[in-house]
C-alpha cells in the first residue's frame, strides 16, 4: 500500500498517512509525496480544501529516526541542510498551500507529527488525540517550525511548558490552550472533517487563500506593512468572479453560489 493515500472527492483532497504499524511516522519519502500533492492542490482548481489525517491508531509519531544514527561521519551544513530540505519544507508547504487545510488528528501527534498539525489551518481532535512535543525527550531541539509555530498559537510561556517537559497534552487540553478547533468523539472525527472540508470547498477559494496569506503574514509585519498587504489582497480578489457572484448576491437577496475562480 502507498505510504501516503490519496483521493480527491467533491473539491476535497484528503491525505492519509498510512503506515499505521509505525503510528505513521514519516520517511523522507512521505514528506516528499505531501509537498507534492500539496503543491499540485494549489494549482488544481479541481481541489477547494484539503484534509490530512493519519491511518490507524495514530496521527503522526513524528520522523522516523530510523537510520539516522552517527555511523557515518557528520559534514558541517548536514543537520541545517536536512532540516530545510525535510521537516521544514513540509512545514511550509502546509502554510503556503492556497487552498484551506484541515488536520483530522485521529490519535497520537508527535514531534514534526505534532508540527503538522499545528501548521494546518483548522484542527479537529478525536477524543483520544494528544499532542507531545518529544523533542526534549531524545535531548533535541525542536524542529519542523515548532519554535515558531507555537508561541504565536499560546504564547510563549505557554510554548517554552510544552517544549521544555515534553509532557503529552490531552485533547481537551489542546482545545482549552486554543491549539485546537474542536474535539469530537473518535467515531465522529472522520464526518466532522468531511462537513467541515465540504464547507470550505464551496466557500470563495481565492477569498480564502487571500484571507489564509494575511492571517499567516500578520504577526510577522507591522501595522502599516499589514495594511498594505490587505489592501493589495482586497484589490486582487474584487477581480474575481466570486467576489462578484457575494455583491450580486447581497443585492439580491439569496445565497451566493461560489465556483472558486
Amino acid at each position: 500500500m502507498p505510504a501516503v493515500l490519496h483521493a480527491t472527492a467533491g473539491q476535497v483532497l484528503r491525505l492519509t498517512l498510512n503506515r499505521p504499524e509505525a503510528l505513521n511516522a514519516l520517511t523522507p519519502d512521505q514528506r516528499d509525496e505531501i509537498v507534492r500533492l500539496l503543491s499540485e492542490a494549489t494549482a488544481d482548481p479541481a481541489v477547494r480544501a484539503v484534509v490530512i489525517t493519519g491511518s490507524g491508531r495514530g496521527f503522526c509519531a513524528g520522523a522516523d529516526l530510523r537510520g539516522t544514527g552517527t555511523s557515518r561521519e557528520r559534514l558541517a551544513g548536514d543537520v541545517a541542510r536536512t532540516l530545510r530540505t525535510g521537516a521544514q519544507r513540509l512545514i511550509s508547504a502546509v502554510l503556503d498551500c492556497e487552498k484551506p487545510v484541515i488536520a483530522a488528528v485521529n490519535g497520537t501527534a508527535a514531534g514534526l507529527g505534532a508540527q503538522l498539525a499545528f501548521a494546518c489551518d483548522l484542527v479537529l481532535a478525536a477524543e483520544s488525540a494528544r499532542f507531545i512535543e518529544v523533542f526534549v525527550r531524545r535531548g533535541l531541539v525542536p524542529d519542523g517550525g515548532g519554535a515558531y509555530l507555537l508561541p504565536r498559537l499560546i504564547g510563549p510561556q505557554r510554548a517554552k511548558e510544552l517544549m521544555f517537559f515534553g509532557d503529552a497534552l490531552t485533547a481537551p487540553d489542546a482545545e482549552r490552550l486554543g491549539l485546537v478547533n474542536r474535539v469530537v468523539r473518535d467515531e465522529e472525527l472522520e464526518k466532522t472533517a468531511h462537513a467541515w472540508a465540504e464547507r470550505l470547498a464551496s466557500g470563495p477559494t481565492r477569498a480564502l487563500a487571500l484571507t489564509k496569506q494575511l492571517v499567516n503574514a500578520s504577526l510577522d509585519s507591522d501595522r502599516a506593512a499589514a495594511f498594505a498587504a490587505e489592501a493589495a489582497a482586497q484589490e486582487i480578489n474584487m477581480t474575481t468572479a466570486d467576489a462578484q457572484e457575494g455583491v450580486r448576491s447581497f443585492v439580491e437577496r439569496r445565497s451566493a453560489e461560489f465556483e472558486g475562480r
